[in-house]
């Protein structure tokens, strides 16, 4: 309930003298006491003192999502594509309670929201709003408009039926596509005009932030086609190349085939796309200013044949042209479904650029993607998202499960179970710089990390014991570390099927390392809570983790 609205209407429709009129706001003053004594702390917080938005900010180089004023590590989760409504939601909270999730993605389908043309429907906004608080859960929404994995298919009725508004993409053999065109300013008037009607909602019915990000569309693009080839199309496509791309391109003027030559048809459509999804994210970030991103269908980084991908998305051959199109558009987020190692590191590492923030909103539930986790967070990510993550039965929840699986899920609850208690703590070290994590490469067995005066050597598998002895991998390449400086000589680390072990960066036969100390522990909150102090067999060959949950802070010197 919209406590301000409700006393303002119900002021206004008494229009009395003077006195009564002061009864009234007394009245009123009460009434709106009385009502935020009675809903929860968090709410009448954000009523009598707002909290600031959401926000990607940049410092140094780096990149933070800011909730509450401080750095936040989404802890995430996404549910399956047919998951979002009211009679399914009973099927997703036990999983992310499972998993321990801070924030889990839902999607916002159009059709959903804008039922008939004109009429929009915001009731299940506002049921997910309130479990979601109840199981004490941010949210991340995913606006299922023009485009979902290069279709129209969550458009409503009147734009799926209405092809001389909204037509589909042409191929270059004159034939029908299942994407719709990004030349259609219908599609696009009535998308813009959606969203920034569910921005306006979602502002006034959720004071408190339990929405931290919005998603623009999902996997926008088209697949069976490199571009549009309709005649509205190939006329913008023989005319100039806009003056801001030629300006990013450091290109000079002429037509996109003058301009980019083979690249024109990929590099128009991605414009083209980009341009229209722009405007759509313009329009809604002035309802309501929160963070607005968008998700990519991956190409392959190391094979990249155009026409074995999805065109007009944001691939990362194309990401210059999308932030050139698309400046309300804050951050580009590759989906990463590709468990061997140099694919997945690979994608991080495209992705990873100087202006872009690394999240990943989408990966693979298999435990196959649990440990990449680490690396994500090792490329400087504020979040991690494996999908399809409910009990709806369908073959995209881990292993299909009509309930909870706990073999496919242990691996990220493990993660989550780690860095939920310390999600804060750690989010302000990678912002800072001062963080850095690595994932399994089945080919190499160790990894080094460069902290100055000191490097830690991260290793995996078994035997755990032994000088001389070092691990040589796990069968399952399933492990992962992350080491953060805490000062000097001081560091807070935790790993799943690692040894993490350190050594003065000068090496020299009068310098050894000694553990000062080792502490086990955890965090609540920003203090820590000491539990006992590692030695002997825990500390001899090093810092060894299995899949028990454990956080140690280490103090170093030499002797």
């Amino acid at each position: 309930m919209n406590i301000e609205f409700a006393i303002a209407r119900d002021t206004r429709e008494i229009p009395v003298s003077t006195p009564l009129k002061s009864l009234v706001t007394n009245l009123s003053c009460l009434l709106a006491f009385s009502l935020l004594s009675s809903v929860p702390f968090s709410y009448a917080q954000a009523t009598l003192k707002p909290l600031p938005l959401p926000s990607i900010v940049q410092k140094d180089g780096r990149f933070a999502l800011l909730v509450d004023g401080e750095p936040y590590l989404m802890l995430g989760a996404q549910v399956n594509n047919s998951s979002a409504w009211p009679a399914t939601l009973s099927k997703v909270w036990p999983t992310a309670e499972h998993l321990g999730v801070n924030t889990l993605e839902v999607p916002i389908y159009w059709e959903q929201f804008e039922p008939e043309q004109g009429h929009f429907d915001p009731s299940f906004l506002r049921t997910l709003l309130t479990q979601a608080r109840q199981h004490h859960v941010h949210l991340v929404l995913l606006w299922f408009g023009t485009w979902k994995n290069g279709s129209g298919h969550y458009t409503p009725s009147y734009i799926k039926l209405d092809e001389a508004r909204a037509p589909h993409v042409i191929d270059a053999k004159g034939n029908k596509v299942d994407s719709l065109s990004p030349i259609s300013e219908f599609a696009l008037n009535a998308d813009r005009t959606a969203f920034a009607t569910l921005m306006r909602a979602l502002k006034s019915a959720d004071p408190q932030h339990t929405v931290l990000m919005v998603q623009v569309e999902n996997e926008p693009g088209t697949y069976g086609s490199v571009r549009d080839h309709s005649t509205d199309a190939q006329r913008i496509f023989a005319g100039a190349v806009p003056a801001t791309l030629l300006t990013v391109m450091h290109k000079q003027p002429g037509t996109w085939q003058q301009v980019f030559g083979t690249d024109a048809d990929e590099f128009f459509h991605a414009w083209m796309v980009a341009h229209y999804i722009g405007q759509i994210a313009e329009a809604g970030k002035k309802e309501y200013a929160l963070p607005l991103y968008v998700n990519v269908a991956l190409r392959d980084p190391f094979n990249a044949r155009p026409g074995s991908y999805e065109s007009g998305g944001a691939t990362d051959n194309v990401i210059p042209i999308w932030k050139a199109a698309a400046p309300a558009i804050d951050l580009i987020c590759p989906d990463i479904y590709m468990p061997e190692y140099a694919k997945y590191v690979k994608v991080l590492d495209l992705y990873h650029r100087p202006d872009n923030a690394m999240f990943v909103p989408e990966t693979g539930n298999s435990p196959a993607y649990a440990r990449y986790f680490f690396a994500a967070l090792g490329h400087q990510a504020f979040g991690f998202s494996p999908f399809g993550m409910d009990t709806t039965g369908y073959v995209n929840a881990p292993l299909g499960a009509a309930r909870i699986n706990d073999e496919a899920l242990a691996p990220f609850a493990l993660n989550y179970s780690i860095f939920g208690p310390m999600a804060r703590i750690v989010a302000k070290l990678n912002f800072e710089g001062k963080l850095q994590a690595v994932s399994e490469d089945p080919e190499v067995h160790s990894q080094v990390l460069d902290f100055g005066a000191w490097k830690a050597t991260v290793s995996y598998g078994l035997p755990q014991f032994g000088a001389g002895n070092p691990p040589g991998g796990n069968m399952t390449p399933d492990g992962g570390a992350m080491v953060a400086q805490l000062g000097p000589g001081e560091f807070l680390v935790t790993a799943v099927h690692a040894r993490v072990d350190f050594e003065p960066a000068i090496q020299s036969p009068a310098k050894h390392r000694q553990f000062v100390r080792v502490e086990e522990g955890a965090y609540a909150g920003n203090a820590w809570h000491f539990e006992r102090i590692w030695n002997g067999d825990q500390t001899d060959y090093g810092l060894n983790f299995t899949s028990v949950p454990q956080v140690l802070r280490v103090r170093l010197a030499t002797y």
